[in-house]
């Protein structure tokens, strides 16, 4: 865990502070990361 990340109540997006949408954030780039991965190795069947 990175607290420094988190620990800010600043900037806010949409009335959000960091500590919510930068999960939020981290959350989609995990799913496209593993669409990517599953869309490459899908195809060496």
């Amino acid at each position: 865990m990175l607290p420094f990340l988190f620990n800010a109540d600043g900037p806010r997006i949409f009335g959000f502070p960091r500590f919510y949408w930068l999960q939020l954030a981290f959350i989609a780039v995990g799913v496209t990361c593993t669409t990517i991965v599953y869309q490459m190795t899908k195809r060496r069947r």
